[in-house]
């Protein structure tokens, strides 16, 4: 997507939340409605499609598993460094003067508070931050992952004991607006948008 440079503050806007929860998918309902209601453009930047391809290069040459996002390995060993980059990324655009959407779990960086730092973050300072924490609860975000049939998910499930003890919950904070998807809501994602913008 090319992007003008915005002339306010520039955003940075999240939406996280653990796996199944449906990130993507309400980050790219939200684009159109966050462009409508502030007139500016964004850059659009989805952990799975950034590190996709070159994560399962790595994991396959490592692991012989393409589709391990979740081992002992895969945390040890690259699951930091992609978060890194996508953070990178997106400070890049902002330095720029570019709006930023960032999609991905980030749940560790959010519950140490880090990206709602700007500071912290190496953001310019007057950075606008707000994050879509989307919440689905265990058993339905595990329903729906096995539903999708997505390889990335094979390991969650199948050592799910292990895996939800990383379901965390996020910190309480001004910036950070809760969001239930167990059904959509149009009123409730409406509130959500304008929760985003302020």
């Amino acid at each position: 997507m090319v992007c003008k440079l915005t002339p306010s503050a520039p955003r940075l806007i999240l939406f996280a939340g653990h796996a199944g929860t449906g990130k993507s998918t309400l980050a790219k309902k939200a684009l159109p409605l966050i462009i409508e209601k502030t007139g500016e453009d964004f850059f659009f930047l989805d952990k799975d499609t950034v590190y996709g391809a070159f994560s399962a290069h790595v994991m396959q040459l490592n692991t012989q598993n393409p589709n391990d996002r979740d081992s002992p390995f895969y945390l040890e060993n690259l699951r930091d460094w992609e978060y890194q980059g996508l953070i990178d990324t997106a400070r890049e655009n902002l330095l720029l003067g570019v709006n930023v959407i960032l999609v991905g779990p980030f749940s560790k960086e959010i519950q140490s508070g880090r990206m709602l730092n700007s500071q912290a973050l190496g953001m310019p300072p007057q950075t606008s931050i707000q994050i879509a924490w989307i919440d689905l609860a265990e058993l339905e975000a595990k329903k729906r992952m096995a539903k999708r049939a997505d390889p990335r998910d094979q390991w969650k499930l199948i050592h799910w004991d292990q895996y939800a003890k990383r379901r965390t919950e996020p910190p309480i904070h001004p910036a950070l607006h809760r969001f239930n998807n167990s059904s959509f809501n149009e009123a409730a994602f409406t509130r959500l948008i304008d929760a985003l913008v302020q």
